[in-house]
């Protein structure tokens, strides 16, 4: 797709490219969030520098930083893609038959354990929606149709994005048998004094349960990961106790109770208003739905 403005014919992908690179600030960053190669994003970019005849970054400590040029294109490139998004939401929100390609962004633990089993019955039901799957815990530009479909743990999902709360998951506290062997397990909070825990870092630490640690037991935190998988692999290779949500349960760690300072994580399923409509959109939002809220934490 194409576009006519600065008095030129401008290639779509490569405004795209433009935008994403001056959001992430690197090409990598900007490949990831667009799902391609490193070398696709750098081909695209120099193709797009090449038509508009004049560099629109400058590369400062490995990070892509606006030239003047980049600095007069970005305002007037937001415009443009915001309204060609638009567009193309218009266009895949009429699509009324069930075939085509679902993107679905989920956080790890959920795209990795549950995802493959909640698709294959409508994989076998409908054969021609394609399903991709991102991988990612951060929150994704719906707006730009990098995903159809977002799988969000969130108590206040994005204005701009419609859904419904599948799930409401309970922490408990988790640590592998080798670990439990010859120790007491802790039956009240107070015990937990007397355990290596393993706490957050990063982001996570805006979560109850990991503020709650720094609060009470910051001394007993032995391990620190950004990541709730992570952590429960840390646990199971008996590096201490680990405080996650119910549905990173699985064999190779025990739990050993709720976790009521972890409060409860609600899981959301969201969507782009525009895309409500599109049957393989809407196909895929009702069976995961159906899938998610009967399973028991």
């Amino acid at each position: 797709m194409q576009i006519k403005d600065w008095g030129l014919t401008v290639d779509w992908n490569g405004l795209k490219s433009f935008l994403a690179i001056a959001e992430s600030g690197s090409l990598s960053g900007a490949a990831r969030d667009l799902g391609v190669n490193h070398s696709t994003m750098f081909r695209r970019l120099q193709s797009y520098e090449a038509e508009l005849g004049g560099r629109l970054f400058d590369k400062i400590d490995n990070r892509y930083v606006l030239t003047q040029l980049g600095e007069e294109l970005l305002d007037r490139g937001r415009q443009i893609a915001s309204q060609f998004e638009e567009i193309e939401r218009r266009i895949v929100g009429k699509d009324v038959l069930p075939r085509g390609r679902v993107r679905i962004t989920a956080p790890y633990n959920i795209a990795n354990r549950f995802l493959p089993r909640a698709l294959a019955a409508l994989r076998a039901t409908y054969p021609q929606i394609l399903i991709e799957v991102l991988s990612s815990n951060l929150e994704v530009n719906m707006n730009s149709r990098i995903a159809d479909i977002a799988i969000r743990v969130t108590a206040n999902p994005p204005e701009h994005l419609i859904g419904r709360k599948l799930v409401s998951i309970p922490w408990g506290i988790f640590a592998s048998p080798s670990y439990l062997e010859g120790r007491e397990t802790p039956f009240s909070l107070d015990a937990l004094a007397e355990h290596r825990l393993i706490g957050g870092t990063g982001q996570m630490l805006n979560l109850p349960a990991f503020s709650w640690l720094e609060q009470h037991y910051p001394v007993q935190i032995a391990t620190r990961c950004d990541e709730l998988t992570a952590m429960s692999h840390f646990a199971e290779q008996g590096q201490g106790l680990a405080f996650l949500p119910m549905d990173q349960a699985r064999e190779g760690i025990v739990c050993l109770g709720e976790f009521l300072p972890g409060k409860s994580s609600d899981l959301w399923l969201l969507t782009h208003p525009d895309l409500r409509r599109t049957e393989r959109i809407r196909l895929v939002m009702e069976h995961l739905t159906g899938y998610f809220r009967q399973i028991a934490y």
